[in-house]
C-alpha cells in the first residue's frame, strides 16, 4: 500500500500529459518510486531505453502536483480505496496488462481476491432474447461464485449487474468517469444494492472532463480484469466488439451469444463467431467447458424461498397480492394494499433487485 507522500506523487505521474501507463511503468521499474522519478536528474531519465524528451516534456511542471493535492483530498473527503498497480487489492490479471492503469480508485464493497472474474458486455438497445439469456446465464453460474463485470450503462450492462445482484453474486461496476457523478443518472437507483454486492472502480479523477472516449479507454480494464469476455448482443459497431478484440489482444477467452442473421442486434456477436473471434455460446454448459469450471456442487436452498424468508411485513405483503392478483400497475397495488404510492415504488424496486417480482411494459410488475 502506498504511503501519502508516494501516492501524491504516483498520482501525479499519472497527470503527466504524454507519459502514458506504459512508459510511466517503465519509470518506475528503473527509478524504484514515483518521487524518485520527480526527484532524479532529468538526463539520467532519459537513458532510460524508450523513454524521450517528448515523454519527461511535462514532469516538473507545478500543475500535476497541484492536481494531485487536489485529488487526494477528494480521495480523502469521500472514503475512496485506492489501488496501486502493484498492490494486492489491484485485479491480479490486470497487472499483467502493459497498459493498465497505474491506479484505480473504488467504492463499495470489493473483494476479487481468489475469485473467478467475468465480464459481461452488449448493446445499449438489447432485446428480451438477449436480457433473459443474461439472467439466465448468470444465474446458471451463480453456484461457483462468479464476479460480474460490466460497464453500469444501459442494456445488457446493467441487466448483468442486477442479476448478480438478485443471485447474491458480487459484482463491480467499471466506470468511464470519476467517482463524483454516476451516469446515467437514472442508473442511481441501483448504486446502493451494486455496493452492497461489490462497488464500483474507475481509473479516472474526480475532474476528468465526461469525454466518450473515455468510454472506450475504460473497455480496457473491464477486458484486462477479467478471466473471460461475454457479448451478448451487439450490433456491427459499437463499444462491446472493441472490449472483445481488447480482451483478444490479452489473450483472455471471448464468447458471443448467436442470434438470427436479420436480427441488427445480434449481427456483431455473429460476426465475433464467423471470424472466430469469439466462441460461441448458447448456454452456461459452453462457458463451463471452455473455462474449464466444474458446476458439481450441492445444490443450494432455492433462493427465492431464502429470500422471502428474510423480507419485511410490507415487503412480503406486496409479492403476495402481485403473486394473487396478477399483473398489476404501481397505483393498483398502492390503492389495494393500502399504503402511499411512494412508499410502494420503493418497495417494488427491492422486490425487483431481489428477483422476487418483474416490470413489464405498460408500468406493470407481476410476481415471479
Amino acid at each position: 500500500m502506498l504511503s501519502i507522500n508516494e501516492l501524491r506523487y504516483t498520482l501525479a505521474l499519472q497527470r503527466v500529459p504524454n507519459l502514458g501507463e506504459t512508459s510511466a511503468k517503465k519509470l518506475l521499474h528503473k527509478i524504484g518510486s514515483a518521487e524518485g522519478i520527480f526527484k532524479e536528474k532529468k538526463q539520467n531519465l532519459l537513458k532510460i531505453e524508450g523513454i524521450g524528451a517528448f515523454r519527461l516534456k511535462h514532469l516538473n511542471e507545478r500543475a500535476v502536483l497541484d492536481e494531485a493535492e487536489e485529488e487526494m483530498a477528494f480521495i480523502s473527503a469521500n472514503n475512496i480505496d485506492v489501488c496501486y498497480f502493484q498492490d494486492n487489492l489491484y485485479p491480479d490479471k490486470l497487472k499483467h496488462c502493459a497498459d493498465g492503469p497505474l491506479l484505480l480508485f473504488q467504492q463499495g464493497n470489493i473483494d476479487i481476491k481468489a475469485k473467478k472474474i467475468i465480464s459481461i458486455v452488449g448493446t445499449r438497445k438489447c432485446t428480451s432474447y438477449g436480457s433473459n439469456f443474461c439472467e439466465e446465464l448468470i444465474e446458471a453460474i451463480a453456484p461457483l461464485a462468479p464476479v460480474i463485470v460490466s460497464g453500469f450503462a444501459y442494456g445488457i450492462d446493467i441487466t448483468a449487474h442486477k442479476a448478480a445482484v438478485n443471485n447474491n453474486l458480487q459484482t463491480i461496476g467499471c466506470l468511464a468517469h470519476g467517482l463524483n457523478r454516476m451516469y446515467p443518472k437514472i442508473h442511481k437507483k441501483y448504486v446502493k444494492p451494486v455496493e452492497e454486492n461489490g462497488g464500483f472502480l474507475t481509473e479516472f479523477w474526480s475532474n476528468d472532463a465526461f469525454d466518450r472516449k473515455n468510454f472506450l479507454k475504460r473497455n480496457r480494464v473491464i477486458a484486462g480484469m477479467s478471466e473471460a469476455t461475454i457479448v451478448i448482443e451487439s450490433a456491427n459497431k459499437g463499444g462491446s466488439l472493441v472490449t472483445a478484440d481488447i480482451a483478444n489482444s490479452y489473450n483472455r477467452e471471448v464468447f458471443a451469444v448467436p442470434g438470427r442473421v436479420t436480427d441488427r442486434q445480434s449481427e456483431g456477436c455473429n460476426n465475433l463467431i464467423k471470424t472466430q473471434q469469439a466462441h460461441v455460446l448458447t448456454s452456461a454448459a459452453d462457458l463451463l467447458y471452455i473455462l474449464g469450471w466444474d458446476l458439481e456442487a450441492k445444490a443450494p436452498k432455492p433462493k427465492q424461498m431464502e429470500l422471502f424468508e428474510e423480507l419485511a411485513a410490507e415487503e412480503k405483503q406486496l409479492h403476495a397480492y402481485l403473486a394473487s392478483h396478477g399483473k398489476k400497475t404501481l397505483d393498483v397495488v398502492a390503492l389495494n394494499c393500502d399504503l402511499p404510492t411512494h412508499k410502494v415504488a420503493s418497495i417494488l424496486l427491492t422486490l425487483e433487485l431481489k428477483g422476487l417480482i418483474r416490470p413489464l411494459p405498460g408500468k406493470l410488475f407481476e410476481a415471479l
